[in-house]
């Protein structure tokens, strides 16, 4: 189905699918009188909460985004993500305030697998563009978020088809249910930038802790306190270390996996998540888990990392068939604590 927001009559549309059903639906629900809509949190954080935005402040993001890649009436867009949470709705309220072509095709894995021609703008969580990467060259603008985009994936985005065309750009993204989807991007193709830049009217610091606190007041009144911990370079610019919740302290040293993680998916292609289990000398055990069959060649990659120090490398390497993730594409580390912990 494609929409054209530059003359769409909602009456004329005829879902063929619940995914477009539930897209017909929201637009009818933005069209509506009422001056909120209702979002779902993603639940990797934590119990998954429904709460009502502003439309305004949904328009708002909108244009940063819109402004940032330099989108015009009348270009295209698809949208592949849920409708349920705030990265599918904000691509429809892009499309609408910009007055778009949204193409719909069903949140899969495999979003790109029916289109064969260009397409201005998509966003995708990184196992969408992990399932794309023969297809990547007709997005001419991607977003990727949802999760964090690994070493790995940036060097198959680098061999793919893509090869190293000025037209086609990629950014991963940094933001939240709370920021109404992202808040600042940063070059992944063909650029590869260390820090995310923020929009306009935005701005950070860091609490006591280190972690990042955001004032955006066009998208929330309030100061959001995250748990990300964070390294600020300037007013507009930071990188992300990893998040205070998942810091594990083995023997008293903290230690921050998504670094690590960043580090070990330099030299294998599995998904990977260390953890941090119960121990009674250590308090917390560091584990690495492996998404895949267990193969002693991985093991051996693992063993030869030069991690920065030693208390890095996983005191046990435990192979999973299938790290458990949310609707959305993010692991979910408190299910994945769980399984591991029942083992």
């Amino acid at each position: 189905m494609l929409l054209d927001f530059n003359n769409l009559n909602i009456n004329q549309l005829s879902p063929s699918s619940e995914f477009e059903m539930k897209i017909k639906n929201f637009i009818e629900e933005w069209f509506s009188d009422s001056e909120t809509v209702k979002v779902q949190t993603s639940g990797s954080t934590g119990t998954p909460k429904i709460f009502d935005i502003e439309k305004k402040k949904m328009i708002n993001s909108a244009v940063m985004t819109v402004d940032f890649l330099r989108l015009k009436q009348g270009d295209t867009a698809l949208i592949c993500l849920p409708i349920e949470y705030i990265s599918g709705k904000m691509m429809v309220v892009r499309s609408i305030v910009k007055k778009l072509k949204l193409i719909l095709t069903d949140s899969s894995l495999q979003p790109l697998k029916n289109i064969d021609h260009e397409i201005d703008f998509c966003a995708m969580t990184p196992l969408q563009v992990e399932n794309s990467l023969d297809k990547l060259h007709l997005i001419k603008n991607l977003i990727i978020g949802g999760a964090a985009v690994s070493e790995s994936l940036k060097n198959k985005i680098f061999n793919s088809k893509l090869n190293n065309q000025a037209s086609n750009r990629i950014f991963e993204t940094y933001g939240m249910s709370e920021t109404l989807s992202h808040i600042g991007l940063k070059h992944i193709f063909p650029e590869v930038e260390d820090y995310f830049t923020i929009f306009e009217n935005i701005d950070i610091s860091k609490d006591e802790r280190g972690c990042l606190t955001i004032f955006a007041p066009d998208l929330n009144v309030e100061v959001l306190q995250t748990n990300d911990l964070v390294e600020i370079k300037n007013k507009n610019q930071f990188r992300f270390l990893g998040r205070m919740d998942n810091v594990i302290n083995s023997g008293g040293a903290k230690i921050f996996p998504e670094q690590l993680e960043s580090l070990v998916k330099k030299e294998i292609p599995n998904e990977v998540v260390f953890l941090g289990i119960p121990d009674e000398s250590l308090g917390q055990k560091l584990i690495l888990i492996v998404e895949g069959e267990q193969s002693q060649d991985l093991i051996n990659k693992i063993l030869k990392i030069p991690f920065e120090k030693n208390f890095h490398k996983p005191k046990e390497i435990i192979f999973i068939e299938k790290i458990p993730r949310t609707p959305n594409g993010k692991i979910n580390r408190i299910e994945l604590t769980e399984i591991i912990n029942n083992k």
